[in-house]
């Protein structure tokens, strides 16, 4: 299906109020993107969280529908938005659009967003998508931050599903070994992707009332 700019139905006005909204002299979706709003000591951190929580508050879900349907940019937003204000009417939605992987770069938002639902149905959405894509060592998608998500969920629920995949020689350490350049790298243990789904959780919960 091709992607609908939001103007051609109705909602052209989302991208500027949304996603290209500047609180730190850049758009919103950069500092998402970068990770920067994340960072110790970032100067524009309370404006911009701030701004965040109150638009994941007032949204509606036909806006949030509007920018789940453009390009990754809109994808991006509209999933940190719905992970903030923990939407979970858009939980089916989330994940269909995770497990299609079509779009480069809003897909760990998407795993963000799961982590931030913070229920068993979540867990079962970022293990099929494991499930999927960890064996096509190929791909370098999404797989760390869904690992890193589940990890969280696992934590979070008293559960074990990322076992399987994080036992020795088992389908991560199968993925990462394929992937040369990343072999014994740190970043991508089990607990530094757990360490890095904790960031943007922990963030959201320093603004809003912790779950996840």
């Amino acid at each position: 299906m091709p992607f609908q700019h939001p103007e051609e139905i109705g909602y052209g006005y989302v991208i500027e109020r949304y996603v290209t909204r500047k609180d730190s002299g850049g758009p919103r979706y950069r500092d998402l993107k970068s990770g920067r709003v994340l960072q110790p000591g970032w100067p524009h951190a309370e404006l911009f969280a701030r701004h965040l929580i109150d638009d994941a508050a007032t949204i509606t879900d036909a806006e949030l529908a509007a920018l789940l349907g453009f390009e990754w940019r809109s994808r991006l937003t509209a999933a940190w938005l719905i992970g903030v204000g923990r939407r979970d009417a858009f939980r089916e939605r989330i994940g269909d659009l995770l497990l299609a992987s079509e779009v480069c770069y809003s897909g760990g938002a998407y795993c963000f967003a799961l982590a931030r639902f913070g229920t068993h149905v979540d867990a079962e959405i970022l293990t099929a998508y494991l499930d999927r894509y960890l064996p096509r060592t190929a791909l370098r998608y999404d797989q760390p931050a869904a690992l890193g998500a589940l990890l969280r969920l696992d934590a979070h629920l008293g559960t074990h599903h990322a076992d399987r995949f994080t036992r020795p020689d088992g389908l991560w350490d199968q993925w990462v070994n394929a992937l040369t350049h990343l072999r014994d790298h740190p970043a991508h243990t089990p607990a530094e992707l757990r360490r890095r789904m904790d960031l943007p959780c922990d963030f959201a919960n320093g603004w809003t009332r912790p779950q996840c």
